[in-house]
């Protein structure tokens, strides 16, 4: 029996994960719905039993936003669903998204005390399932929270953006979001595909800060239509920019103007935001028989699996190192497997080969071999001389990551950047501008959505803090 956190439950020692509902693989590989089902009441108590809520709760220090993860879990298992909710809230602002998203398995669930010996309790899904609980059984209501008078700007409505507006909210602060796009939301949108992240789940986190009086400003590309310095003039007494890493990375190889290359960015976003898989929409994007897609993260998987739903016969994921040092998360790694994406690990293109018209029609890669750690600690790729070879394509999607967009950095005087583009900030993410903070991809350069949201939640306390002092 365990008792902490006021609450007894019955611990349930099996080895392994409840395991969750999916779509079968070769049926959902044609269609967008979300892949992944959730865990119904009865599977959510099983999987909390798991949890032996430990009183040094080290899978706290693996979160980036601290959610009190046993007392939520506790709840869980004790039927209370709508209050494991709210203890997840206390802390995260968008726990529907983290709960689909979050790569537990390096943060939270790589501490779990169950994954020692066994699979550590699957910390993610249970947060998934409180918040659609929530999301099911509740209307948004508008909360009423004491003004303290004091306005605060936050540039870019992505994860950072996004948690650093909801937390000052709650701290009693007006808050405005400048939001680039016509839709707030951020890669949540634009690049984490509707099988993954359903944007009907996104637009009601969003809504949820709306109703704690955080404003959202669409179409407003700062450093055009409005200057940082102006936003400050306009009476707003700190900034926070998160406006995250847009700007594709090409390798610069022969052939990437050719008519059917486009950056991961371009192939989601046409696709998330603008709808290209609905038949009643109009956004063009190609549709191929096969497609390469050039990378090894979590957006090279979302791109191949994406060219997949729209039909391609034959989706090609080209990567110079192994599987085993591939970047993206092991789930979707599986996921892709699955759904028949096919994998050409140890190789690299040289060039994309185009007809008279410009037309892509393959990829010249060459194969590799891994030699001595380079700087990042992965083995670094050699090429293998004389082992090129001829990929049949018609479309290549170069997903190799992205860097900060110049235009903020550029129209914002006494704003310092480093050489890779990323905005400069102390450790309590303060920019060389006065009452300027940054956090996120815009900081870090791309990495993941629970990162962001850590930063947005650091930027909160330490505009808090410095307005408290000013």
């Amino acid at each position: 029996m365990l008792a902490d956190w006021g609450l007894t439950i019955m611990a349930n020692m099996c080895p392994n994960k409840t395991k969750i509902p999916e779509q079968e693989p070769l049926v959902r590989n044609r269609n967008f719905d979300e892949v992944v089902l959730g865990y119904t009441e009865e599977m959510a108590v099983e999987e909390a039993t798991r949890c032996l809520n430990c009183k040094n709760a080290p899978c706290i220090t693996g979160c980036p936003v601290k959610v009190k993860i046993p007392e939520f879990i506790a709840r869980i298992a004790n039927g209370e669903f709508e209050a494991a909710y709210q203890k997840i809230i206390e802390t995260n602002s968008l726990p529907a998204v983290c709960g689909r998203v979050c790569p537990q398995e390096c943060q939270c669930e790589s501490k779990c005390v169950r994954g020692i010996k066994a699979e550590s309790v699957g910390i993610g899904r249970l947060e998934r399932f409180a918040a659609d609980y929530h999301m099911k059984n509740s209307k948004p209501e508008k909360a009423e929270i004491k003004s303290n008078g004091k306005k605060v700007a936050v540039i870019g409505a992505g994860p950072a953006g996004l948690t650093c507006a909801g937390d000052l909210a709650k701290l009693g602060y007006k808050v405005t979001i400048f939001e680039a796009f016509h839709t707030a939301g951020g890669v949540l949108v634009y690049g984490i595909p509707e099988f993954r992240l359903p944007k009907s789940i996104v637009a009601r986190e969003i809504e949820n800060l709306k109703n704690i009086g955080v404003e959202i400003m669409t179409d407003m590309v700062i450093g055009k239509v409005l200057s940082v310095d102006e936003i400050i003039d306009m009476g707003y007494e700190a900034v926070f920019i998160g406006s995250g890493a847009g700007l594709p990375m090409f390798m610069g190889i022969e052939g990437e103007n050719s008519v059917g290359v486009y950056s991961a960015n371009e192939f989601l976003t046409r696709i998330n935001l603008m709808k290209a898989y609905l038949d009643d929409y109009d956004t063009p994007i190609k549709k191929s028989k096969s497609i390469a897609v050039v990378g090894g993260g979590n957006v090279a998987m979302d791109a191949a699996r994406c060219a997949k739903r729209l039909g391609a016969e034959h989706v090609y994921i080209i990567y110079r190192r192994s599987e085993e040092e591939m970047p993206a998360r092991k789930e979707e790694v599986h996921h892709a497997k699955e759904e028949e994406i096919e994998f050409k690990l140890l190789c690299n293109p040289l060039r994309i080969l185009s007809d008279d018209k410009g037309n892509v029609t393959a990829v010249e890669c060459i194969k590799m071999e891994l030699g001595e750690p380079d700087a990042s600690g992965r083995r670094r790729p050699v090429e293998i001389p004389g082992s090129e070879f001829i990929l049949d394509a018609d479309a290549v999607i170069m997903a190799l990551g992205t860097s900060p967009n110049p235009l903020i950095k550029s129209t914002t005087p006494g704003l310092d950047s480093n050489k890779r583009g990323c905005i400069v900030v102390d450790e309590s993410m303060k920019t060389s501008k006065e009452g300027v903070y940054a956090g996120g991809d815009a900081v870090t350069g791309a990495a993941t959505v629970i990162l962001a949201m850590g930063a947005g939640k650091s930027a909160a306390e330490a505009i808090d803090d410095y307005l408290k002092n000013k």
